[in-house]
């Protein structure tokens, strides 16, 4: 539902579409769009969204925002990425309020996982 002046879509670059639906698909089970060989979408994932063909990435450490997902067990969702061809790029550690790590998509766009679970 779209709801007035809300978020209400995000978009990713990706350097490779495949590599990078085929990683969200084995990692977290999305499915997708496609809309022309340069943009696919996926939707009911938290937030609806896409990526589109280009060669930058998304960064913390060039000002980006991150997204974060949520996990009810981080290990668990860490080895699923890993095993999707996500690359670890910060490693578990606490925060106020829980725990998360960072990642990198086979397209070197930057998420995060965070849990308030085995506090």
């Amino acid at each position: 539902m779209n709801v007035h002046e809300k978020i209400n879509y995000v978009e990713f670059p990706a350097k490779d579409i495949e590599a990078t639906k085929a990683f969200f698909s084995v990692a977290f089970n999305w499915s997708f769009t496609d809309y022309g060989p340069e943009y696919t979408a996926f939707s009911g994932e938290g937030l609806d969204g896409g990526f589109f063909k280009s060669d930058l990435i998304s960064s913390t450490t060039s000002g980006s925002a991150l997204i974060v997902f949520y996990s009810k067990a981080l290990e668990e969702t860490q080895t699923k990425i890993t095993a999707a061809g996500g690359t670890i790029i910060k490693p578990i550690f606490s925060f106020p309020g829980g725990r998360r790590f960072h990642f990198s998509d086979p397209s070197g766009n930057e998420y995060a996982v965070w849990s308030d679970v085995g506090l």
